[in-house]
């Protein structure tokens, strides 16, 4: 069997499978570069105030949700292409794959980075106004909107791609 021959037999599997590595890989670095601002962030301030280790959890983990989507979108995806059981998706429908996992991978990955650098502000509010904490979380979760929506256009595309 030639290489092309391989690809064009093995195509729709190496394409899916790649969509969902991206799908976890491109959100799973955001969320961990997210999470690495605003857990600096929040160690500057648990130095001085270690009593607010509680109010700075929720910022420094808001940005690990992104990765979560991704690994959703791989489970799902794994059921569908036949990881589990089942037949491997023809070249066309692994392309489709590889598509509808881009919105969570592109998405996750972008907004994780930002959601960070929004919750590090948060933290800020929180050193000098503990009152004010909700607002700082207010605004991380302004960000999580954006994953939110490329986490369920991906969803979409992959529970109802035929």
């Amino acid at each position: 069997m030639t290489w092309i021959e391989f690809f064009i037999d093995k195509g729709g599997l190496i394409f899916a499978l790649l969509g969902a590595a991206l799908a976890v890989g491109l959100a799973g670095i955001g969320s961990a570069k997210g999470i690495g601002i605003a857990g600096e962030a929040a160690a500057g301030l648990m130095t001085e105030e270690p009593d607010k280790f509680g109010k700075t959890f929720i910022l420094v983990a808001l940005p690990g949700t992104q990765g979560l989507y991704g690994f959703v979108i791989a489970l799902l995806l794994f059921t569908k292409i036949g990881i589990f059981g089942g037949d491997a998706p023809g070249f066309e429908l692994g392309l489709k794959y590889l598509m509808a996992c881009l919105p969570v991978a592109l998405a996750g990955w972008r907004s994780a980075i930002s959601q960070g650098k929004v919750a590090a502000a948060g933290i800020q509010i929180l050193a000098k106004r503990p009152n004010d904490v909700m607002k700082g979380v207010i605004y991380a979760v302004m960000v999580e909107t954006y994953a939110v929506l490329g986490f369920v256009a991906s969803l979409f595309m992959v529970l109802f791609i035929k």
